[in-house]
């Protein structure tokens, strides 16, 4: 069977912004909430990591 005679594979796009429904923005809120958090959780750890090293080898500069 050639390839143009079989079904036509779907490639899902990208939804603009008007495109999504009010529940799929409230989703899409929430899943870059926590992104957010994950990001700002991960910002505080690397900065603790740096003041303990500036504390312990005399850094800070």
């Amino acid at each position: 069977m050639a390839l143009n005679d079989e079904e036509p594979v779907l490639v899902r796009k990208a939804q603009g912004l008007d495109q999504m429904s009010v529940d799929e923005l409230e989703l899409r809120i929430s899943a870059l909430r926590a992104e957010i958090a994950a990001c700002e959780a991960e910002i505080e750890k690397k900065k603790a990591q740096k003041r303990a090293a500036d504390a312990l080898f005399g850094g800070g500069g």
